[in-house]
């Protein structure tokens, strides 16, 4: 229970209705008697009534209840449709809801009569004591009727437009009502209220609009928030919407906005200007900056389409909230040249302290910006940047601007007999001497103006078309679709000259203009040119000015430079391996010339014409690895890159094929067993030939299906950009071209797996066969050493020049001077050591005298003679390793003979010594029992072992097999060899 010492007396209820006490509970309510000061009382109503009077009371210091001379009562509503009449006027007494008591008087708009009673009564029963009236047109009228236009100005608020645009557009409707030609039976009328620019106060006002009496034929809203809300909402009531000052991309947008048009152009407007002037001065890449507002998102948008559709390229987009220095700095570091920036005035300066910082600004740079910022934003004083005005000044010199024009610069008469300069005067006059700079909406009073010619043009156009449809304008209600879509298909094809231009409105009805294109020349702007994006014309003045010699470039040039190999290094490396090339021929030619000597017949003289045929291919491929596109067009490279395959992979496989034929073969005979060598040991010649032939196969299937399948083709590698010395605005861009396919990769994996396991084998065989001797194939030592040259110089070559391939001098240099050494030093191991046998021991003269005095048949038997001797020798040694194993096993028995006897003796003579005298002892010479030379004397009785050995002088007879006469002195030379 609340005590107070002082207060309110609690008051009765209105009839119908209560009181609803705040903060106090129903025990409170019903034991309180007295209210503190200042607590409020709110009155409720039963049903379907409402209060009348006032609803909230309050509690003063003197004890008593505010307005208590009012009363409060809860009367019911009436029907509210009797409050409007159409092509009428109601007016009601008192003024609120249509309650108890209210009177409502009815009078019809000119050229209508009223039909029933011109007053109505509610009464106590919530209903109308009349019937409503009705208006009926008056054929017989000869007065105009009016046509009701509700409009909301922003005369306060963000931007107080309305200051300068309702005096224009009430000067335009005077000009239209006294004109005979344009809507000669009717009269406009503005009806319009002060929406402060807020969408919130705007709504309340759009509802008076369309809740009171007249119907309005079209809402002409102002700035851009109000007339999103009331082109949103126009559409319910089939209503056009027609804006004079709303600058939004977002209200471009047909399927949220259909009824929609607007004299003010919007924003994108700028963008055809900007596209224009790209194309003007030949740029194809631009950068853009913008503070992250949806006028600006739109903008972006919106000029994003129209660059690519004009094949300009947007390559860096930047956006800020507030602070604008990582957007700057992201411009610097991607080389923006050409900027477009969007953003307020206050931004903007930001945005310039940041330029100057990162030195964004000078000859390399255009700034395209909007064109509504004072003549000296960037000269005044701003706390939130830390750049002087000099700094400021020197970092927006040059920068371009785009502006809508908005008064017609040009001396031309239009729709309203007023030039522009006529029209400004009379408003100047109409303004009072206003200054302009301080009234509001000044730039876009011609818009207003021509908004409300716009307007009675495309009505005066549907007079006709609703004639012969049965309809008059007069007839216009919120539902009737007919009207309406007449007066949407006149406004959409709307042309005219107006003060501000020429007023014509594209696909989404916003309007198009003239584009004034200023620069900031020496700290002020000049006009340097105008677009009509109505016709697509520029009108260029030619005084544009640019820090440097001209309009800089879109990006920094790039002037692409091919690295091309050191002519010196390909000459030099050529020379080696032209000398390489002539050294083959000496050696091929030596080698054939000499084929039919014996020491080169046993070398297999076709394998090394093979060897040295596949060295100088190998050594051939040097130059057209040399070659590139210095010496060739680009068309022709790609037979340089097969050529040089085909020459490595087959000169390849002649000479290491040849030779790795040699080492196999070798390895193959002699790591056979004894009893398979001798069937192995006759060589067939064309079994090495055929082992060549099947290398040399595989080669060139698979370089046809590399060519076929996945041919080499040319492609450039591009290297990082370089700047060149001096002040110049270019970058170097070095490009070097290779030899290449799809998959390269795959290709070079396959056959240098193929290569590397060959190289590897070739490297063991060679290690395996080091110490065999064979006269079939006398220089397989001297091929294993060539192998091992060629294997370890591959296996390194390899992956250096898959390593150094961006480096061309270096590349050529490891891979050409790796094949001439590799090459050198095969011919010089193969045939240097025959031409010098040859020269030494003079073998080829011998042979050839040899040669022509017995003719070839001599040559044959000697030869047959020497492999007979060979197999003698052979198995003599291996007889007398027998006998000598023979000897040594008879040596141990003998040894272990002599032991046994001497231990029987010493028992013998012990026991003579205790039984009987000793025996005598046999004589004999002992130079009869002494043992062969080499083998040890006898420490005991030799009679025991002339018992057991009765013929043991025949174990130092020769063996049956060898008489004096294979002991000759002859053979005993092949015995020892």
């Amino acid at each position: 229970m609340i005590q107070r010492s002082s207060g309110c007396a609690i008051i009765r209820p209105p009839r119908d209705g209560g009181i609803r006490y705040r903060g106090l509970t129903q025990e409170q309510i019903r034991s309180v008697q007295v209210l503190p000061v200042d607590y409020e009382i709110e009155y409720i109503c039963r049903g379907n009534r409402v209060i009348t009077g006032p609803k909230v009371r309050k509690c003063l210091p003197n004890g008593t209840w505010t307005d208590l001379s009012q009363h409060s009562r809860c009367l019911l509503l009436c029907p509210r449709m009797w409050t409007s009449l159409e092509n009428g006027l109601v007016s009601s007494w008192p003024l609120g809801p249509p309650v108890e008591g209210t009177v409502l008087h009815y009078s019809c708009l000119p050229g209508f009569i009223l039909m029933g009673w011109n007053s109505s009564q509610c009464n106590k029963m919530g209903k109308w004591d009349m019937p409503k009236p009705v208006c009926h047109y008056d054929r017989h009228y000869k007065g105009k009727k009016k046509l009701y236009i509700g409009a909301l100005f922003p005369m306060s608020g963000g931007w107080p437009g309305g200051q300068a645009c309702l005096p224009a557009a009430q000067m335009a409707l005077n000009l239209v009502n006294k004109r005979s030609d344009i809507l000669p039976d009717y009269e406009l009328e503005l009806i319009h209220y002060d929406s402060m620019c807020d969408p919130g106060e705007a709504t309340k006002l759009l509802y008076d609009l369309l809740y009171t009496e007249p119907i309005k034929i079209v809402l002409m809203p102002g700035c851009s928030s109000v007339s999103t809300l009331v082109a949103e909402a126009a559409r319910m009531w089939n209503l056009i919407v027609l804006s004079y000052g709303s600058s939004s991309p977002a209200l471009s947008n047909r399927q949220r906005f259909p009824t929609f048009f607007r004299t003010h152009p919007s924003a994108t407007l700028h963008n055809p200007t900007r596209v224009q002037l790209f194309q003007k001065w030949k740029w194809t890449k631009i950068a853009t900056i913008q503070q992250t507002t949806e006028v600006f998102t739109s903008t972006l948008d919106d000029l994003e389409e129209r660059v690519k559709e004009a094949g300009i390229e947007i390559s860096v987009r930047q956006s800020f909230l507030t602070d604008p220095a990582v957007a700057v700095k992201n411009l610097k570091r991607q080389d923006a040249r050409i900027i477009v920036g969007l953003f307020y005035e206050t931004e903007a300066r930001k945005v310039f302290c940041e330029v100057y910082k990162e030195k964004l600004y000078g000859k390399k740079y255009v700034w395209f910006l909007i064109g509504w910022y004072a003549d000296n934003w960037f000269k005044i004083k701003d706390p939130s940047i830390n750049c002087t005005v000099e700094q400021m000044t020197e970092a927006v010199e040059g920068h371009v601007t785009t502006e809508i024009v908005m008064l017609n610069p040009e001396t031309v008469r239009g729709a309203s007999n007023l030039t522009s300069q006529e029209f400004l005067a009379q408003l100047m006059s109409k303004l009072g001497g206003k200054n302009p700079e301080e009234t509001g909406g000044f730039q876009e009073a011609p818009l207003a103006y021509d908004a409300v010619w716009a307007l009675a043009l495309a009505l005066n156009k549907t007079v006709g078309p609703l004639k012969t449809k049965g309809h008059r304008l007069e007839d216009f209600n919120y539902n009737n679709r007919d009207i309406t879509s007449e007066i949407y298909r006149a406004m959409n094809t709307s042309s005219f000259e107006g003060v501000s231009g020429h007023v014509v409105f594209d696909a989404q009805g916003s309007r198009m203009a003239w584009t004034l294109i200023e620069q900031l020349q020496g700290g002020s702007y000049k006009k340097i040119g105008y677009y009509d994006s109505t016709k697509g014309n520029l009108s260029w003045y030619g005084n544009d000015k640019w820090i440097g010699p001209g309009p800089p470039a879109d990006q920094t040039v790039v002037i692409e430079e091919f690295r091309y190999l050191s002519q010196k290094l390909f000459v030099s490396v050529s020379v080696f391996a032209g000398l390489g090339v002539l050294l083959g021929i000496v050696c091929l030619t030596f080698n054939i010339y000499n084929s039919n000597v014996r020491y080169i017949q046993n070398s297999q003289p076709y394998l090394n014409n093979m060897t040295a045929v596949g060295c100088m291919m190998a050594l051939a491929a040097v130059f057209p690895l040399g070659i590139d596109g210095l010496h060739v067009h680009r068309r022709q490279f790609p037979v340089i890159c097969q050529f040089r395959l085909w020459l490595l992979g087959l000169g390849f496989s002649l000479a290491y094929g040849s030779m790795f034929t040699k080492i196999w073969w070798v390895h193959t005979v002699f790591t056979k067993k004894d009893e398979k060598k001798d069937k192995r040991k006759h060589l067939e010649p064309w079994k090495l030939y055929a082992t060549v032939g099947v290398l040399l196969s595989i080669d060139i299937l698979s370089l046809m299906i590399w060519q076929i399948v996945d041919p080499l083709h040319i492609t450039v590698e591009k290297f990082t950009r370089e700047a060149p010395k001096g002040d110049l605005d270019v970058l170097i861009q070095p490009l070097l071209e290779h030899c290449s396919s799809e998959k390269m990769n795959t290709w070079l994996g396959v056959v240098y797996g193929y290569k590397g396991l060959l190289l590897l084998l070739g490297i063991f065989l060679a290690y395996e066969t080091k110490s065999i001797s064979t006269e079939k194939i006398n220089d397989h030592r001297a091929v294993g050493m060539a192998i091992y040259n060629v294997a370890v110089l591959c296996m390194i070559t390899a992956p250096v020049t898959m390593i150094l391939s961006s480096q061309q001098d270096a590349s050529f240099a490891f891979a050409s001077l790796a094949i001439v050494f590799s090459v050198y030093i095969t011919l010089v191991v193969l045939f240097v050591p025959k031409m010098r046998r040859l020269i030494t021991r003079g073998e080829w003269q011998s042979d050839a005298q040899e040669t022509m005095k017995t003719g070839s048949s001599t040559n044959n038997n000697d030869e047959e003679k020497s492999r007979q001797l060979e197999r003698e020798n052979k198995e003599l040694q291996k007889i007398i390793q027998e006998k000598e194993e023979r000897v040594s096993e008879l040596r141990n028995q003998l040894s272990e003979r002599q032991a046994l006897r001497s231990r029987r003796r010493a028992s013998t003579i012990t026991n003579q010594n205790h039984s009987s005298p000793p025996l005598a002892i046999f004589q004999s010479d002992p130079r009869s029992l002494a043992p062969p030379p080499g083998y040890p004397a006898p420490t005991s009785d030799p009679h025991p072992i002339a018992q057991s050995f009765p013929n043991s002088s025949s174990l130092y007879q020769p063996d049956s097999k060898i008489s004096r006469n294979n002991c000759h002195t002859s053979r005993l030379q092949l015995l020892y060899k």
